[in-house]
């Protein structure tokens, strides 16, 4: 830790903008070269920290500046509970009062943009990074990714995995074991494998746009 000399991940992320890093951010394929694999190095220590915190010590604000190292933003009132992965932490902007429970895993060659009071169940997978179809490409070591947006007041339940390119639209409902491969409405609650929507949420009244009353949400 004591080699990191940046406090934010934005600086951070500035040592690590060659021609490769360009390309991975952009949705070309690339190849993780030294210096990227010393990002990947840097995110690990930094998530080591995070979590071997003692639990007496896991607080909002004392977690704040372990997260503003990691990640390339992070708002007010957000909270991770440990223990948590990433691949670079400053392709990743938290909006504030986000919440993710435990065993969240980001994936974040490219951008991913988490909007505010957006909720996290436990388990949580988001991954941008892909592979190539083309066997001989996979063996030449390339790689891509594909941004993911989740937008304010999301709920994405437990063990959910959010597959490259996605965008969640704003209060939507993501529900448990969900595999989502193309992007949601807002507005919605969507479930399955691959997830599809179910029905739209009710509107102030209690009543859905389709004039039915509102029901729960098993296990999202």
């Amino acid at each position: 830790m004591d080699l990191i000399r940046e406090k934010d991940g934005a600086s951070r992320r500035r040592r690590f903008e060659n021609e490769e890093f360009r390309k991975m951010v952009s949705g070309e394929l690339y190849r993780v070269d030294e210096l990227l694999n010393s990002g990947l190095r840097e995110a690990k220590i930094i998530c080591e920290a995070y979590n071997n915190r003692r639990a007496a010590d896991v607080s909002a604000a004392a977690n704040m500046p372990l997260l503003r190292m990691l990640f390339g933003a992070v708002g007010e009132g957000s909270f991770i509970e440990p223990p948590l992965r990433v691949d670079y932490g400053f392709n990743t902007e938290l909006g504030r009062d986000v919440y993710m429970n435990y065993d969240t895993v980001i994936l974040d060659v490219a951008p991913v943009k988490i909007g505010s009071f957006v909720k996290f169940g436990p388990g949580v997978h988001i991954y941008t990074a892909g592979h190539p179809l083309d066997p001989q490409q996979r063996k030449d070591k390339l790689e891509y990714g594909q941004p993911i947006t989740i937008e304010d007041n999301v709920w994405v339940g437990g063990r959910v995995c959010v597959m490259p390119g996605v965008t969640i639209g704003r209060n939507s409902v993501i529900g448990a074991g969900s595999v989502v491969t193309k992007s949601i409405p807002p507005d919605c609650v969507a479930v399955g494998v691959p997830c599809k929507v179910v029905r739209k949420l009710p509107t102030t009244d209690g009543q859905d746009q389709n004039g039915n009353g509102q029901d729960e949400v098993k296990g999202a």
